[in-house]
């Protein structure tokens, strides 16, 4: 029996080291010498020696290794020569051969001094434990049985207690690793060491009778050293057998929250014995590429697995080998030692690994822990049935890792979700609860619904990503993007105080606000944003997003981007009351209409009025228009909004034409509107329920929904205008149409915007603007209505300028039904009928 240890240690720490184990075995062989073993030499024959020395070397050359941890032990045959040398040098003899034979097997093995000396040691002690016990028990002639037996039992004992010191070595330095060291010492010395012993003995009894009985042992020896190496070789493929079940077995065990590759990567490096292991994966969703080693010296990285183009991983990786790559320092190439060298490895073994990812993984294991025993085919196959379950394996962690994801993740956009949120931004309050702080900005795309309504979920989901891709590339570096639901996003700003977040929030604003192609259209991409910070809004996740919600809808009717107060709480219950209010009061009659007369700018004929909705709320008072019906909007009532208001006007309207007076009445369409599918037959029926012609209804669209892709593309426009009624652009100048784009639309007017108006009579530029307007309209065949004409000098020049209507506080405020009449009764007059036409007109007196 032989002992060897390779570099280094790991796991247990050690109670002793190699040069005191190697002291003490070198004492108990002494002691155990001068005790046993004659002090003379037995006088022996020089060949005898000569013969029994050479057939310990070559049983030590010829032997089984078997490996714990760093530990190798070698079972050999040596038992053979063991006991020949017993009977025919004698012990002293024995003693010396067997220790020259293992300290010379031990040299070439360049084993340290100290393990050369234990081996030594241990050998030394067997033949002692042999001769007394030879001592003991009955020993005669050759040919009786029970000096057989007396040898048998001699070297089995001699053996055992030689194994029982080299295993009690072992776990003086690493500590106890199971039972199975134990089962391997039992294995050796009841398969192999009688065996050994009986042929000896055989031989011996056989030269005993005549030497040319050497021609018949010689095939007994022969068949002992085949029947030696198939046992070595079963023994070795059993062991390559139940490390792979021993691996697979270690594979089912990983729990789910486990680091599966680094269990992988410890358990190859156990069962294989390796000195190092390291396993390479692929990027795979939202994890980096990642490098796992497993190692003695307790490293985590080191030159080679990670480098795409290093020799081996490519060479593995890209197909060209046929399995498992082996490859050794002693047969390698050039640029094989070069990839070894650059490791620090003289012994590897590489493989590629399946991913989920699209590319292969790989892995490596460099080196045995001993220095003996190096890799060969039996591990590269064992290697290749592991690789099976270190597949499967690195699929179920992926498969857990996309569960995981998932459900922290925006499927559409690869966002984080809501409650992926909700964790950062905990997780980042708890890490500094004093004095941590952090910005949270909800965003909402303003013309979402319009889009899913009018282009279907396939545009809209396009015109998400776009506005994902927006946010991820405005957003400064170190925030957190998110998808909410629906058309909301969130933009967590770690750091940042109530002051910076604002700021950033009007920059994200202003940088995504554009134009963007979806769908074979260009639409604009516009948010709202709420913004709210911590800790002065809130210290938990649940409160910060519930406070940017709440400062989201007070900015949907502002300027775009609004902060969280305290007040905004009773604004937003304001809000849900009126929400939940909307319908009831229009069937109550809270939600009325007033009219705002239009005359003919050269004479004074009311030409129209236009229609505006109001609120006169029991609770609250009189609600603005821009909040409900920014309300209705967005709790998808604004339709039956527009035809409540609809059908006061066209009833108003019907009321005048049974007084024979042809007036014109104008409703306001909000731009979703334009995009509900029924909206044209929704008009149509309310045309004929009132008895009202279509060219007495005006219909007025702001700039944005005429000019916007979605609604050019879209018939809603001229379906409209088939019915006979006429279009009236609104608000004309605020927003970003031309003119020019209007002679592909079916509008029949234009609004020249208040702001514009009402600066006319003290600025030139207003006028020069308003004088533009006007020119280029009747250039292209449209009416000009001015709104805002607050005194007789803008009058003036807008007449003077060519303006087709006026409208405002000159002509008229917005009147209730009643006061209209009334105003009617006192400051109009009436015209008969134009030829042609059957009703007639109402004129403004001067």
């Amino acid at each position: 029996m032989a002992e060897q240890d390779a570099l280094g240690q790991r796991g247990h720490v050690a109670a002793l080291g190699p040069a005191t184990i190697g002291w003490l075995g070198l004492a108990i062989a002494l002691v155990a010498s001068s005790f046993v073993l004659p002090w003379r030499l037995e006088p022996a024959s020089p060949v005898a020696v000569c013969l029994v020395l050479a057939t310990f070397v070559v049983a030590e050359f010829y032997n089984l290794h078997i490996e714990f941890r760093r530990q190798t032990m070698s079972v050999s045959a040596s038992e053979l020569a063991f006991v020949v040398a017993l009977i025919e040098i004698g012990p002293v003899w024995t003693a010396l051969t067997r220790a020259l034979a293992i300290a010379g097997f031990c040299i070439v093995q360049r084993l340290s001094l100290p393990k050369v000396v234990t081996n030594t040691a241990i050998a030394v002690v067997e033949v002692c434990v042999a001769v007394a016990v030879l001592r003991v028990l009955p020993v005669g002639v050759l040919s009786d049985p029970l000096t057989w037996v007396s040898y048998l039992v001699a070297i089995v004992l001699a053996t055992l207690v030689g194994g029982a010191l080299i295993r009690l070595a072992i776990i003086a330095t690493q500590g106890y690793p199971g039972r199975a060291l134990w089962t391997s010492m039992l294995l050796a010395a009841v398969a192999v060491t009688p065996m050994a012993v009986l042929v000896g003995l055989s031989a011996l009894l056989l030269v005993e009778v005549t030497p040319w009985t050497l021609l018949l042992v010689m095939p007994l020896v022969g068949g002992l050293v085949l029947l030696y190496r198939r046992f070595a070789a079963v023994s070795r493929e059993g062991q390559d057998l139940e490390k792979v079940y021993a691996f697979a077995r270690q594979v089912e065990q990983i729990s789910p929250d486990e680091d599966g590759p680094r269990r992988l990567a410890e358990g190859i490096r156990e069962l294989l014995n390796a000195e190092r292991v390291a396993l390479w994966l692929p990027p795979y969703l939202d994890e980096e590429p990642r490098l796992v080693v497993a190692s003695d010296d307790g490293r985590s990285w080191y030159d080679g697995p990670s480098d795409p183009d290093d020799l081996f991983r490519r060479r593995v990786t890209d197909g060209s080998s046929d399995g498992p790559l082996l490859v050794s320092l002693a047969r390698a190439t050039e640029a094989e030692a070069t990839a070894l060298t650059r490791r620090g490895a003289h012994d590897l073994l590489a493989a590629p690994v399946a991913t989920a990812a699209g590319e292969p993984g790989y892995l490596e294991i460099c080196d045995r822990r001993s220095d003996i025993v190096s890799f060969a085919d039996g591990d590269r196959s064992a290697l290749d049935s592991m690789l099976t379950h270190v597949n499967a394996a690195i699929r179920q962690q992926q498969l857990l890792t996309q569960i995981r994801y998932d459900a922290d993740h925006d499927r559409l956009t690869g966002l984080p979700n809501r409650q992926r949120l909700a964790v950062e931004i905990d997780e980042l309050l708890v890490a500094d609860p004093v004095t941590g702080r952090a910005g949270l900005i909800l965003a909402s795309l303003d013309n979402y619904a319009e889009v899913t309504d009018t282009l279907g979920h396939a545009a809209s989901d396009e015109l998400l990503l776009v506005t994902a891709g927006l946010l991820r590339e405005h957003a400064p570096p170190q925030a957190l993007v998110a998808r909410m639901e629906g058309e909301q996003f969130a933009v967590l700003l770690p750091g940042l105080s109530l002051p910076a977040t604002e700021r950033a929030a009007r920059r994200l604003r202003e940088a995504t606000s554009t134009r963007v192609r979806v769908a074979g259209l260009d639409l604009e991409v516009t948010l709202t944003i709420g913004v709210a910070a911590a800790p002065v809004h809130g210290a938990d996740s649940g409160t910060l997003m519930q406070r940017a919600d709440v400062a989201l809808l007070a900015g949907a009717g502002k300027s775009g981007v609004a902060s969280y107060h305290p007040v905004l709480d009773q604004q937003s219950l304001r809000r849900l009351q009126l929400g939940t209010e909307l319908e009831q009061a229009m069937a109550d009659g809270d939600i009325s209409v007033v009219f705002q007369p239009i005359i003919d700018a050269r004479t004074s004929d009311i030409v129209s009025v236009e229609t505006l909705v109001r609120w006169a709320h029991p609770r609250y008072g009189a609600i603005a228009p821009d909040e409900f019906i920014h309300l209705a909007e967005q709790i998808g009532r604004i339709g039956p909004l527009t035809d409540h208001v609809l059908d006061l006007a066209l009833a108003r309207c019907r009321r005048w034409l049974d007084q024979d007076i042809a007036l014109s009445v104008a409703v306001n369409l909000s731009a979703r509107c334009l995009t509900e599918p029924d909206l044209v037959d929704r008009v149509r029926r309310a045309l004929r329920r009132h008895g009202v012609p279509g060219e007495l209804l005006t219909l007025e669209l702001t700039e944005g929904s005429v000019v916007d892709d979605s609604v050019r593309s879209s018939t809603v426009l001229a379906d409209l205008h088939a019915l006979g009624m006429r279009l009236s652009m609104d608000d004309f100048g605020t927003g970003y149409s031309s003119l020019s784009q209007l002679r592909q639309l079916p509008i029949d007017e234009v609004k020249i915007d208040k702001s514009f108006v009402l600066g006319m009579s003290t600025s030139q530029g207003e006028s020069f603007i308003a004088r533009s307007i006007i020119e280029l309209a009747h250039n292209l065949g449209l009416r000009v209505v001015a709104e805002g004409v607050e005194d007789e000098l803008t009058r003036n020049l807008l007449a003077e300028m060519g303006c087709d209507k006026l409208q405002g506080f000159l002509v008229s405020r917005p009147l209730p039904d009643q006061r209209l009449e009334s105003w009617i009764l006192a400051r109009t007059g009436v015209r008969s009928a134009v030829a042609g036409t059957p009703h007639r007109r109402l004129f403004v007196r001067s």
